[in-house]
Order: C-alpha cells, then structure tokens, then sequence
C-alpha cells in the first residue's frame, strides 16, 4: 500500500517570522486520521529567517533529528550545543527532560528537516550527537537505532537514510516494511506517479521499489522501519 500525501496540503504553522509545514498533527493542528506512522510522530519543514527560531523549551522521551537544508542552525542545550548546516546532521535524547534552543544562524534563512521518534523505553539519559555526513551511491544511513547510521538513536528498527540522485538517476527505496519518503527538493517517478518537492509517500510493504529522479538533481529523505515498530501516536 502507498500512502501519496501533497507538500501543499501539509498542516501550517506561521508565527513570528518563522513557518513550519506539519506532516502530522502538531499542536493546534489535529486530524485523529493523521497522527503518526510507525515510531515517526513529527515530520515538521522548518524555514526560520536570520535571527528567528525556538528559544528555550522542554522535550521529554523523543529522540529528535535534524536535518539541514539550507543555511545554519544553532542548537543550545544543557547536553551539547552546536551550530550545522547542509551535510551535518544532530540528535538530541530528550529522555527523562532537557531544555534547548534552536535559532537560524547567520544572515540566511534557513531551512531544516525535524523528525520526533519515540523511544525504545521512556526515562533514558538525555543526550546531543552531531556529525557530519558523507554522501555515498544510493543511501546513506544518517541515523539509525541498531548501530548502523552516522549518529544512533535510542530506537531500535528505525533508521533515517538520505540519498543525492542525479536527473534520470534511477535508485530502490530502502526494503523496509515501513517507509515514509520526503522529497527534499527536486521530483522523482515512482510507479506511475511524479512526486515533486515536499511530497511524501507513506509505504506499507512496499520497500525495494524504484524511483527515477526527473528533469532536475533530486534530495530524498527517507524514514524505514521494521513490522516491529508498530504505530505510535503523538503525546
């Protein structure tokens, strides 16, 4: 089964400068029929002018990563503080609670991916990783829970994979039972359906399926999933 979602009908957040695009429901946004997939709770595309963001605030159980786009992003915490930008990625275990910041950096805008995973258990020790990311051919695994990605993440059969294709670049989706595919920027067919950016398709039993990247160089950004994940709703 696939699940096509369009970019345009994604719920909106714009507040202080800042718009955010929900995948899921998110705070005042609630649809009871869209609350997550697999351990995959929030989706949200981030654009923050220069000097806007998120000043101090809680997170509890949720291993959150972040994905660069464009341009920087400072992250303040009590357990680690960075600033990243396209090709680095960060973790942070919220765990038992932590407090951070994150703020656009610089003189761009910037523009980032942020996924909030649930937990293999609550209550664990909060933590920050960030690191830098080199592309290979096909995916490449940016975070993973079972020891195989550029940064782990307390969540065991859930991994973060990001591929670069070429225009005519065909490429196989990760063979993942569970797959949630976001097009970061530039389009791809998979089957009969173009996908251009902001796109997503929700994938059940689906995985090893190819795409094409069409007409211009393509970003993928793909959640997998093991069956044993099961389905969580947001908290």
């Amino acid at each position: 089964m696939i699940d096509y979602h369009s970019g345009s009908a994604r719920f909106v957040t714009r507040t202080e400068g800042r718009t955010t695009w929900h995948s899921f429901s998110f705070g005042a946004h609630y649809d009871p029929g869209n609350v997550g997939f697999a351990r995959l709770v929030a989706h949200n595309d981030e654009l923050l002018p220069p000097g806007t963001g998120y000043d101090d605030h809680p997170h509890t159980d949720l291993e959150i990563v972040t994905w660069v786009l464009s341009g920087a992003l400072r992250h303040t915490s009590s357990v680690g503080s960075a600033v990243i930008g396209p090709g680095q990625v960060q973790r942070l275990s919220a765990g038992s609670g932590v407090v951070h910041s994150e703020v656009a950096d610089g003189r761009e805008t910037t523009q980032f991916l942020q996924a909030w995973v649930r937990p293999d258990e609550p209550g664990l020790v909060p933590g920050y990783v960030s690191a830098e990311v080199a592309h290979t051919d096909g995916w490449t695994c940016v975070a993973d829970g079972d020891g195989q990605g550029v940064v782990p993440i307390s969540a065991r059969g859930a991994s973060l994979n990001v591929a670069e294709l070429g225009i005519g670049q065909r490429l196989s989706l990760p063979e993942a039972p569970k797959l949630h595919v976001f097009v970061a920027h530039g389009r791809v067919r998979l089957g009969e359906r173009t996908l251009a950016a902001a796109d997503v398709a929700r994938m059940l039993d689906e995985g090893g399926r190819e795409v094409v990247a069409e007409e211009e160089d393509t970003q993928l950004v793909a959640w997998a999933f093991a069956a044993a994940t099961g389905s969580a709703p947001l908290g």
